[in-house]
């Protein structure tokens, strides 16, 4: 009898414990969507998961130089569909997979090897009220010379790059009806080709028209979300929150860049913008002045906020829109960023 009590005990416990281990091995994570767009060069993969989830990665696959593998730690693919045509151009395919019962992984097919491309993965907070979950990004695009411009002393720098305003916030709006949110993303996706193309780490705040925080934020958490990409990237060198100006005057114009005395370098980050964007952008030298600006005073590295132009006067409102202009003024923040780093040696 006492044989048989210890046999049901052991038993008992063996089936406990068995419990236990198939609860740990259960997926957390569940695929719930999937959207994909092409915006000019930019294939942009959305993958929309039941919660937030930080468990994933991305890298070139080592068996195969032409793939992409995202590999989702305990996460389920559902229904979705498993493989799955893409734009042809930049990926030709996604196709997804349940390697084991409890991680998911991704394989997306390139046309040529994945060294050739430019791609990284980011995470989009859930929107209700598009009815859109949290997503995990994954943004491609091939590799440019960045239009035969370069800039030197940024190689192995790390620069977060704060495109003004998105989402549900338009920014200022011209006479014509130019956004400062649609304006400032595309000159800070300028900024990075350059720049990356040059060898820095660029850290975008947004990507696409997006809040940064999510929508219903109050302005302090939209603009804490902002400065938290830098802090939560270890190595950040500086911070640069990119805008376009407005006034009631529609005559105001010219060019500014603002800062706030907080290191040694803010002033002089502030400097070298300001000179490099009227040297190439042209306009009316408005200079540099310290201001009380959320992002620029509560980034711990050295940052500055600029003002290309005014979106509220009609010349440069023309400007703004321009593919031509916004280069142009790319340019002159990546040379000023060039000579910050000479200049300073950090």
């Amino acid at each position: 009898m006492r044989k048989k009590i210890i046999f049901l005990v052991l038993a008992l416990g063996l089936l406990v414990l068995q419990s236990t281990c198939g609860a740990a091995e259960q997926a957390a994570y569940k695929i719930t969507q999937f959207h994909y767009a092409v915006a000019k060069d930019t294939l942009q993969i959305e993958i929309g998961l039941n919660k937030e989830s930080g468990d994933f990665s991305l890298q070139a696959d080592e068996k195969n130089p032409n793939q992409l593998v995202l590999n989702l730690k305990r996460t389920k693919i559902g229904s979705i569909k498993k493989s799955i045509a893409l734009d042809g151009k930049i990926a030709e395919k996604i196709e997804f997979k349940q390697p084991d019962r409890t991680n998911g992984q991704a394989l997306i097919s390139l046309p040529q090897a994945a060294a050739a491309m430019k791609y990284k993965v980011y995470t989009m907070p859930a929107d209700r009220k598009s009815n859109k979950p949290f997503r995990i990004v994954i943004a491609i695009k091939k590799a440019g010379n960045a239009g035969g411009f370069s800039v030197g002393n940024v190689n192995g720098k790390t620069i977060v790059l704060d495109p003004g305003h998105g989402g549900s916030d338009s920014g200022a709006v011209g006479p014509d009806g130019i956004m400062e949110k649609d304006v400032t993303l595309s000159v800070a996706q300028k900024v990075e080709n350059i720049l990356e193309a040059a060898g820095a780490h660029v850290v975008m705040t947004r990507e696409t028209d997006t809040d940064v925080y999510g929508p219903g934020a109050t302005d302090r958490q939209e603009l804490q979300a902002r400065v938290d990409a830098g802090v939560r990237t270890p190595g950040t060198d500086l911070f640069l929150s990119i805008h376009a100006n407005s006034f009631s005057n529609p005559q105001a114009h010219g060019t500014a860049t603002y800062y706030y005395s907080k290191t040694n370098y803010d002033s002089m980050l502030a400097e070298a913008l300001q000179n490099g964007m009227v040297q190439y952008g042209g306009l009316a030298d408005r200079g540099t002045s310290e201001a009380n600006f959320y992002v620029v005073k509560h980034s711990a590295m050295p940052a500055a906020l600029v003002e290309m132009a005014f979106v509220s006067n009609p010349a440069e409102e023309d400007l703004l829109a321009s593919d031509d202009f916004q280069e142009k003024i790319a340019r002159g923040i990546c040379q000023g960023l060039g000579t910050f780093f000479a200049e300073t040696g950090i």
